[in-house]
């Protein structure tokens, strides 16, 4: 009998407990200082002006929160709110609330800190695949976090 109830526990167990999440981490050199590019990427708006898949951002709140909708080019949008953020060490994280992309549970933090005589620009996430294996999960936002950085680079020079 004992035997019989222990399978069945353990698959509820199995099917209840998290995923491990999956992460990306990516950064780039700049040769400006953190402040200057703080200016352009620090606005949780701002998006719309440097990422080269982002056409329109728009602001909004919504029970306290703080809400952009991206408008994407070729079309779809994404919402994602903003958790937490800290102008003096330049930095925010946000948290997707709707997407088309393959990931729930997505935490991100977009981050500027001084190197050497410019700066390094990080982005950091953390994710679970959602209804696509995890590496095609893992490339969607790599390429995401990829042009993002390449084109806040070619920005600042």
């Amino acid at each position: 009998m004992l035997r019989t109830l222990a399978l069945p526990a353990l698959a509820l167990i199995a099917c209840t407990a998290p995923g491990y999440a999956l992460e990306v981490q990516r950064s780039v050199d700049v040769a400006v200082p953190p402040a200057k590019v703080w200016q352009t990427i620090g606005d949780f708006c701002g998006i719309g002006t440097w990422h080269p898949v982002v056409e329109t951002c728009a602001l909004s709140e919504k029970d306290g929160r703080k809400l952009r909708t991206l408008g994407l080019k070729g079309g779809g949008s994404i919402v994602e709110e903003q958790v937490s953020r800290d102008d003096k060490v330049m930095s925010y994280t946000y948290a997707i609330v709707e997407s088309p992309l393959p990931v729930s549970d997505y935490k991100s933090t977009l981050a500027v800190a001084p190197e050497g005589s410019g700066s390094k620009v990080s982005w950091q996430g953390t994710f679970n695949a959602k209804g696509a294996p995890d590496t095609v999960a893992t490339d969607a936002i790599q390429g995401i976090y990829d042009s993002g950085l390449k084109a806040i680079a070619d920005k600042a020079k």
